[in-house]
């Protein structure tokens, strides 16, 4: 939720009325960029205003275009994507692999081969987990994660992690779009906070759904090989 950005950081509110006065396509990549690295920022107060004067042709980005929005969005999703990837791949793997091969690590029945066979896991369904993660609140940008650690193929990471990111930006540039057809400037912030909360529960609903279809390919039974 929007409410929910440390103020440490930045108000939520004071950020988007500062993005609506000088939102161009440069901001739109800089700040997902952030978004999908390892700084907690929303995508809520970036792709939705900026879709929203896309469409209204109103304060600084009035000239910029929904479609175009989007794209720069998605682009900055996967080069946020790229950095959690090569940290964790450069920076991750060798302390899990050290603590694999530590004796605290064995104690907690932790060893390199169980971490290849993670590996091997992810490399098998690690697609379809960047893909959907793209999707789920607070997963977006860790799914990176173990994607660098188990070195998924850069070519399937790039693919699935920018087709997620790209159904994400989507479905907030059409709700911008909708808000545009609706409120007033003014109102905008209020609204995109209101209806986040509804795309946060679709987010957890879609995870609801995987888990759902996991735990039923991991525990349905076996059918016997007819003799």
């Amino acid at each position: 939720m929007l409410d929910l950005i440390p103020l440490a950081i930045f108000d939520a509110s004071q950020f988007f009325q500062w993005f609506v006065e000088n939102a161009n396509y440069l901001f739109v990549f800089l700040f997902m960029v952030v978004e999908s690295s390892f700084i907690p920022f929303p995508s809520e107060v970036v792709v939705p205003p900026a879709a929203y004067l896309a469409c209204t042709n109103t304060g600084a980005g009035s000239d910029m275009n929904i479609f175009m929005v989007v794209c720069f969005a998605t682009l900055g999703a996967l080069v946020g994507a790229f950095i959690n990837y090569y940290i964790a791949l450069w920076i991750g793997r060798p302390v899990v692999y050290a603590f694999a091969d530590s004796r605290f690590g064995h104690m907690l029945m932790i060893n390199r081969q169980k971490v290849d066979k993670a590996e091997a896991y992810f490399d098998k369904h690690g697609a379809i987990s960047t893909f959907i993660g793209r999707l789920i609140p607070a997963i977006r940008q860790l799914i990176s994660i173990p994607a660098g650690l188990s070195r998924m193929n850069i070519g399937q990471f790039a693919i699935f992690t920018g087709l997620g990111a790209l159904v994400w930006n989507g479905i907030l540039a059409a709700l911008g779009y909708w808000l545009s057809t609706t409120v007033s400037p003014d109102q905008l912030f209020e609204k995109v906070e209101e209806y986040n909360k509804y795309l946060t529960w679709f987010g957890y609903g879609i995870a609801l759904v995987c888990l759902i279809f996991i735990l039923w390919n991991a525990f349905k039974p076996k059918h016997k090989e007819s003799l």
